[in-house]
């Protein structure tokens, strides 16, 4: 694990670094407004990314750091840590992984950076944001393996000292506590995530599900595309439209096992992908899974509307509720 300076990665996925080779302007797979990819293996997204580097933000006393994970991989995550009231301070820990259809966004885009700042300060929580590898450069499922070697790494902490250990986790994470949250694709790696910890003995506390995606088991449109054919090519591996990876509610043998103790799903009245986080939720009600799961419904509202519009009312209820969420154990 090493610290890492955010001038090494401020440009992986900006639009404009994506169009300033004129090598080819045949386009082999069209999937506007996300993306297009061009013969010559040259990816343009439609949106242009915003990043912003580490900081330390006096008013809060949040302080935060870029960190690489896998190397190899150039797997990273961001860190926030809350101000400390002392040297031996145990935090709950949040495991934190972006949304962006599985093809945008970053840890370090400024939208979730800003998001996380607020978070942590709020919640005191010490925040491990996952920036995993975008498709269609790396196929499904690299982001679930990535999310998945970042939350290794900081369960690995509970060992003690060690290669690779971070001085914030080591002295101040309370491995007892450790939460996984994500918002729309990131909500969906945040479950998978929680599949697989079932398998490897960690258990985290709970989970928080904001604005979901997951698949709903018929054909639909998402940002005027056909999603089925966006997978497909995402995740060329996967077994189809009811993948458990893609639509959970489709294996409720796999939904009893969830280990947490507790899931709050987050969705919105006029969200594009509520039906897929409302069948999770519905079929996590009937799977036989004990834990304590909670549905919020925001009426009025579109995806993800608290991360681009953090300053309303809905959005500011919606950190209170993640706030008690992580402190309620």
């Amino acid at each position: 694990m090493n610290d890492t300076s955010h001038s090494n990665q401020q440009n992986l996925y900006l639009f404009h670094s994506a169009m300033a080779s004129p090598s080819s302007t045949k386009v082999v797979h069209d999937f506007f407004p996300l993306f297009r990819v061009y013969e010559d293996g040259r990816v343009e997204r439609a949106l242009e990314q915003v990043f912003t580097p580490p900081s330390d933000n006096p008013a809060t006393g949040v302080r935060s750091r870029d960190v690489v994970i896998v190397p190899e991989h150039n797997v990273r995550a961001r860190l926030y840590l809350p101000k400390i009231t002392g040297e031996d301070q145990k935090l709950p820990v949040l495991v934190y992984i972006h949304g962006g259809a599985f093809v945008l966004n970053s840890a370090s885009s400024s939208m979730y950076d800003s998001y996380l700042h607020a978070l942590t300060a709020k919640a005191k929580v010490l925040t491990v944001s996952v920036d995993y590898r975008l498709a269609p450069e790396h196929k499904l499922p690299a982001c679930y393996d990535d999310s998945w070697a970042v939350f290794q790494w900081v369960a690995s902490h509970a060992q003690g000292s060690g290669p690779g250990s971070d001085p914030w986790l080591k002295s101040h994470a309370d491995l007892t506590r450790v939460f996984l949250a994500g918002d729309s694709a990131g909500g969906n790696i945040a479950h998978n995530m929680m599949v697989r910890a079932g398998g490897s003995g960690l258990k985290p506390a709970g989970m928080v599900l904001e604005h979901p995606y997951f698949g709903t088991g018929k054909p639909s449109k998402l940002w005027c595309l056909d999603w089925e054919k966006v997978w497909e090519y995402i995740y060329p591996e996967s077994t189809g439209m009811d993948d458990p990876l893609h639509n959970p509610a489709a294996s409720p043998e796999i939904l009893s096992g969830l280990v947490c103790s507790k899931i709050v799903v987050i969705i919105s009245e006029k969200d594009i992908v509520r039906e897929g986080g409302l069948k999770y939720y519905e079929a996590l009600k009937k799977s036989g899974w004990g834990g304590k799961l909670e549905l919020v419904d925001v009426e009025g509202e579109e995806h993800v509307f608290h991360l681009l519009n953090p300053t309303c009312e809905k959005a500011g209820s919606l950190m209170d509720r993640a706030v008690s969420f992580f402190n309620s154990l």
